[in-house]
């Protein structure tokens, strides 16, 4: 064996060694082409069954200890013959253990089983499970897309509504019921910024203010846990002393990054997936006529449905091979003419979204005013002034939508393409609105016009600017529930009932109403952006979010089983996953910004909550390290340092360059692989696509499925002469 095959060839008998080598697609491609060349000589030359690679001199040096030897012999990607041999084999060298081989293989088995047991249990107990299987069976798994990710946004808002509770509610809790020492935080500098009365209403109450102060947040609930004004305890002391501004901080960063982590766990599969599925129209065309049928169906009308969304994929297909065609025929005097026309359509929307933001901004400055003038007026008219902002947000949101999608017609993008560009305008319309509240907020808070600014903060109008922020956020999570609400049961319904028992020619072409899978995404990571942003300044929220979601999951069932049909624009379940994961962590970027900014830059309120004591909420930190034994805390300042940011920074590139790296080449083997599936067959192909069938090697489990749905129509024809 020479110097290239002893590397990429090592002798079987010795410890595996190169295992970084291994990993390579270059290993596994020349790995396979030899396995495959040698297959298919002992099937040309014998003319039998073909030998399996675990009989013979293989069997004889496997060991018992061997990943694949511990692997069930169903899941192995091998034939029924090769299986049945494996399982021979294993039988044989199981009889022979005895002592410490076979109580690890026992002990192995029974963990195995013990997890898969566990596993059973735990599916069994999945939130909303036979609800969402309903789904599935009567709308596919397009539909059942949106109402997976609503569960995972309900898990997601109880676990940061558990960290809030325990490390910053129960403390002050259990310090209100029992004899803890205790220090309430206090600003160093008694003057005019201590004072903060509140919005109380004082003697007695008409039934119509406590409406308002329900839905807005203000007066009896402005002094309770919901807001971030009523925490101003910094010690609590006991057997310990447990510092309530430290684990407020932390508990805030904590969910941003469990939030960020999360995500990003559950959409790495599906960039995988997203990843391998770039496929030719022609494979795509046999995928859809082949392996396109959702088996999870079983009702007759989503069945005809489904029909038809594949009908409509196939004809979108064909209009895209139109329009590239029509592209790759354009003269320079049409290409410019196309540009052009698409930069004025562009100029547009970018004008209809600085009008709304406009909007927004002095909606929210009108809102502000009246507010702080305290003028008594009708009930009605206060609801107004106080939803104002949301009010105009919500129409930006519904108006906007509308325009998008009619100037799209006129861009002459493909149809898939035209559906990923409207959606992403959507998304930045609904989330900079949010951003622009928040910065037409900032400028009030920040902003002092007649005088200066002698607490660092516009004290006069907002005592706890903190506060006044999340009622903000409060209201907006509150009117965006009673929009989806009042939508549903003033909107669908009468129109369900419309077109069952009108006979109008205008209702019947009006039909039935879709359920439209992004535009529902974007409803709840609107909501899920809110609350990220809000949690800081209202703790209470994330659950308030939680039953908020619960709530919108059984409308938004009933609405669909009774109201709705699925969209004639079908969005597969493969992508919308990932793409609904996507525009939440677009949500989660925006969402951290807001609330970076204001811990390390705006000036702490000095008259309500636990950071009365600092000039900003992030300087707790420096000041408990200080505190720190000094071998620690110089360890966490070298952490600190440019240094080590400097060379975690290098080192986090070198690895995103390596897993970059790797991933292109494992693109690139499948499609190599792909390319050979596609070849004239010729007797050397039909041998090698034969081992190709019953036996894929490729370095991942994910490729080899994702290789073997997208080739495996095609094995069975091509495996014969022409």
């Amino acid at each position: 064996m020479d110097a290239p095959d002893a590397v990429f060839f090592p002798d079987r008998r010795a410890p595996a060694s190169h295992l970084l080598l291994e990993q390579l697609p270059s290993y596994q491609s020349l790995l396979y082409r030899r396995k495959s060349s040698s297959s298919g000589r002992r099937q040309g030359s014998g003319r039998g069954r073909q030998p399996s690679i675990n009989s013979g001199k293989w069997a004889e040096q496997k060991t018992v200890h061997s990943g694949e030897e511990l692997k069930p012999v169903r899941e192995l990607p091998k034939s029924m013959q090769e299986k049945r041999q494996e399982k021979q084999q294993r039988l044989q060298q199981g009889g022979a253990l005895t002592g410490w081989g076979l109580w690890r293989l026992n002990v192995h088995r029974s963990l195995k089983r013990l997890k898969e047991d566990g596993m059973d249990v735990l599916s069994s107990l999945q939130l909303w499970r036979a609800d969402i299987h309903l789904i599935e069976g009567m709308f596919g798994t397009g539909i059942l897309s949106y109402f997976s990710f609503l569960r995972f946004l309900v898990l997601l808002n109880f676990i940061m509504f558990l960290l809030m509770f325990v490390f910053v509610m129960l403390p002050m809790i259990i310090t209100s019921h029992s004899a803890h020492n205790v220090t309430y935080s206090s600003s160093s500098n008694v003057s005019v910024c201590s004072e903060y009365l509140g919005s109380s209403r004082q003697g007695l109450v008409v039934f119509h203010e406590h409406i308002t102060d329900l839905l807005s947040g203000t007066g009896f609930l402005e002094h309770t846990y919901l807001f971030y004004g009523y925490y101003k305890l910094e010690f609590i002391h006991s057997h310990f002393t447990y510092n309530l501004p430290l684990a407020y901080l932390l508990a805030t960063v904590t969910y941003l990054l469990l939030s960020l982590v999360w995500i990003v766990k559950r959409s790495a599969a599906g960039f995988k997936r997203k990843l391998i599925q770039d496929e030719d129209r022609f494979q795509s065309f046999c995928n859809k006529v082949f392996a396109g049928w959702d088996f999870c169906i079983t009702n007759e009308n989503a069945a005809r449905l489904k029909r038809s969304s594949l009908l409509y994929e196939l004809k979108m297909d064909l209009e895209e091979e139109r329009i590239k065609r029509k592209m790759a025929n354009r003269t320079r005097g049409e290409k410019c003419r196309i540009y052009a026309l698409r930069a004025a359509l562009n100029l547009f929307v970018m004008a209809v979204l600085v009008a709304c933001f406009y909007c927004i901004y002095e909606a929210t400055v009108f809102s502000q005013r009246k507010q702080a003038e305290d003028q008594k007026s009708n009930f009605l008219l206060e609801l107004v002034v106080e939803y104002l902002p949301s009010i105009v947000i919500t129409l930006a949101n519904f108006i906007t939508p509308l325009i998008f999608n009619l100037i799209i017609n006129f861009e002459d993008y493909s149809p898939a393409f035209e559906i990923r560009f409207t959606l992403m305008r959507c998304v930045f319309m609904r989330l900079a609105s949010i951003g622009v509240l928040l910065f037409s907020l900032w400028d009030q808070i920040t902003s002092c016009r007649n005088s200066g600014c002698p607490c660092g903060y516009n004290h006069q109008l907002y005592p706890c600017w903190e506060t006044h922020i999340g009622q903000e956020m409060y209201k907006l999570v509150i009117f965006d529930f009673l929009i989806i609400a009042a939508v549903i049961i003033f909107v669908e319904f009468p129109r369900k009932i419309i077109v069952n028992y009108c006979d109008c020619g205008l209702v019947k072409w009006w039909g039935q109403q879709e359920f439209a899978i992004p535009q529902n995404v974007l409803e709840i990571v609107y909501g899920q952006t809110i609350c990220w942003i809000g949690t800081f300044y209202c703790p209470l929220l994330p659950a308030i979010n939680t039953v908020k979601y619960i709530l919108v999951f059984y409308l938004k069932k009933v609405s669909l089983v009774t109201n709705c049909r699925p969209a004639t624009r079908p969005f597969r379940a493969s992508s919308s996953n990932f793409f609904f994961l996507v525009v939440l962590l677009i949500g989660l970027a925006l969402a951290s910004v807001p609330v970076i900014v204001s811990i390390a830059e705006i000036r702490s309120s000095r008259a309500c909550g636990p950071f009365m004591s600092y000039n900003t909420s992030w300087e707790v930190v420096p000041r408990v390290v200080s505190q720190l034994p000094p071998s620690l805390c110089s360890f966490l300042q070298a952490l600190a340092s440019e240094a080590f940011a400097v060379s975690f920074f290098v080192i986090t590139c070198l690895g995103m360059f390596y897993v970059i790296a790797l991933a292109g080449a494992h693109k690139r083997v499948i499609e190599h692989l792909r390319d050979q599936l596609a070849m004239p067959p010729d007797p050397v192909c039909i041998q090698v696509r034969g081992s190709l069938q019953s036996r894929v090697q490729l370095p991942d489990s994910l490729m080899d499925e994702a290789v073997l749905q997208s080739a495996g129509p095609g094995l069975e024809t091509q495996q014969s002469p022409p």
